[in-house]
């Protein structure tokens, strides 16, 4: 997923309400992981508002941007580790696992990746070239540090069959399987995962499963799939999403939640593409709490199968839905508000947690 477009501007001050127990991570402490997407900003702890929260409230990260191809291997034989680096290097400082996002994706790879000089498509052998040599140097260079990688991303079209990518066509369909050996290959002790949005749909569901079961067929080093759950008030339904789990914890690979949040906004359609400029209504800010609330009953029902959840951004004012699909659109996707405060829905989530449950045992109401 692409990650938020970061405007300077004036930050909040950090609120005490924003690390105060309970912690998110605190709170699932024995059932999976809580983590967060960072933009360098708060990795680097230019945006101390976003980087204190993620330090109180999360044990895993997730780069938005700076491990993709374009940023961290712009050019041939050109690799730019330095913002690679911080970010590992934060997480580290931090206790926190660390993920790689990501290896393999159709977007934000350089088009000299399958091109030659002349703008002809490479052959074969000169893109497992390159493919080889990135996946070395990258996962080799946070080889032990980096404990999983998104492997490939988002390979499968809305129907389920393999989209159309220069990976694809230049490569066959085995380019998956040889990207997760590579990776094997350069960190054998890295958890691997496939990467994907909408697989709650169940054309697309099916593909995944196809796909994850040639995999292991052939033998290929999966540890996980990432359900991305980029979703709305509406969609998936608590069904959807627990025959999701099942379906990938059928196939004995654990399954990750990894780009969370939640639309609360109607279809952009002008005018009216914008319609709560300055404040989300109280009726979905509770709208949002359960939306939330019910989204991590399902985690939970399946703990031990879901091993983490990822939110996509750490405040509203992060994430990428802000001026998606159009420009000007202000959403409120997430558990922290553009103050950094923590919102109803934050709430909402703790209160389903095991640690919530046991803090209640023997209390005389």
């Amino acid at each position: 997923m692409l990650g938020a477009l970061v405007i300077g501007c004036a930050q909040p001050q950090p609120p005490d309400a924003a690390f105060t127990a309970p912690t998110l991570r605190g709170a699932f402490e024995g059932a999976f992981l809580v983590g967060a997407a960072l933009n360098a900003a708060q990795f680097s702890d230019q945006d101390t508002l976003g980087a204190a929260i993620v330090k109180a409230q999360f044990n895993s990260i997730t780069p938005e941007n700076v491990l993709k191809w374009a940023a961290i291997h712009p050019r041939p034989g050109t690799y730019d580790f330095a913002a690679g680096d911080r970010y590992v290097a934060f997480g580290e400082r931090n206790g926190m696992f660390i993920v790689g996002h990501n290896l393999v994706w159709h977007n934000q790879t350089p088009r000299w990746v399958f091109e030659d000089s002349t703008g002809t498509p490479v052959n074969r052998d000169t893109l497992l070239a390159r493919l080889r040599d990135h996946i070395r140097t990258v996962v080799g260079r946070y080889r032990g540090r980096i404990k999983g990688w998104d492997v490939v991303n988002e390979a499968l079209d809305d129907d389920g069959t393999l989209r159309r990518t220069p990976w694809l066509t230049i490569l066959g369909e085995d380019y998956l399987a040889t990207a997760f050996r590579f990776a094997h290959e350069a960190d054998p002790d890295a958890e691997l995962y496939y990467n994907d949005y909408a697989l709650e749909n169940a054309p697309k569901r099916r593909g995944a499963v196809e796909l994850v079961r040639r995999l292991e067929d052939q033998g290929v080093p999966i540890t996980a799939v990432g359900l991305q759950n980029h979703d709305r008030l509406d969609w998936p339904s608590p069904a959807q999403e627990d025959s999701t789990i099942d379906a990938f914890a059928r196939l004995g690979v654990r399954v990750m939640i990894t780009e969370l949040d939640v639309d609360v906004l109607p279809p952009a359609r002008a005018p009216g593409a914008n319609p709560f400029v300055d404040r989300l209504p109280d009726s979905l800010q509770q709208a949002l709490a359960r939306r939330y609330a019910e989204l991590f009953a399902s985690y939970l029902r399946h703990r031990g199968t879901v091993t983490r959840v990822t939110f996509w951004g750490v405040t509203d004012r992060d994430s990428w839905l802000n001026n998606w699909p159009v420009r000007g659109r202000t959403n409120y996707p997430l558990l922290f508000g553009r103050d950094g405060r923590p919102k109803a829905a934050f709430a909402a989530v703790v209160r389903t947690a095991p640690a919530h449950e046991r803090r209640d045992e023997g209390r005389d109401d």
